[in-house]
Formats: structure tokens, sequence, C-alpha cells
């Protein structure tokens, strides 16, 4: 899809949301080309990724392996800091603006 199209990323995220709408809140959330897949354990997080791994199969669906960060406690998504703390700001976005 080119991405030169104003309506394009809405588009895109519409084809995300409806390829996972059964996980969607329960174990991955999506936000356009992101993609965060969470539980309450390893082995329950090993799981969801099993089941979103296998849609990406199903749909032929590519991911690029160098942006991909498996099982970590704490990443960055959309500007903030989420972690098992909860979301926040991203001290380093704020420094840029500040300057």
């Amino acid at each position: 899809m080119p991405f030169g199209l104003c309506s394009a990323p809405a588009t895109f995220q519409r084809c995300m949301l409806a390829i996972f709408s059964d996980l969607v809140e329960h174990c991955v959330e999506v936000s356009v080309d992101d993609f965060s897949v969470f539980g309450n354990s390893f082995d329950h997080c090993l799981e969801n990724l099993t089941k979103v791994l296998k849609r990406y199969i199903e749909k032929n669906l590519t991911l690029n392996w160098k942006k991909c960060h498996f099982m970590v406690k704490e990443g960055i998504g959309l500007g903030h800091i989420v972690s098992s703390n909860g979301i926040e700001v991203d001290k380093a976005k704020i420094d840029l603006i500040t300057i």
C-alpha cells in the first residue's frame, strides 16, 4: 500500500486490527506497525507470542527481525516507556524539547 495516500495509515491500522481482532486486548496491542505481546508470566508470554507469530505466518506477513525485541521488561512505544510500573513519558523526549 502506498503510504503517500492520505488514508493509508488508517487503512493499514484497520487491516492489522482485523487480522488480530481476537487477540487484541487479550495478549497483544497493535499500533500501526508496532506490536506489543504481553502476559502474566514468562510461559504465558511465550504462549501469546506463539499465537501472534502463527497469525503472521497464516496471513503471510513479514517481520523486520532487526527491530524485534523479545521478552523485555521495559520498552518504548509511541514515545513512552512501557513497563510493569505502567506508562511513563520518555524523559529523553522532554529533554530534546526543553533545550
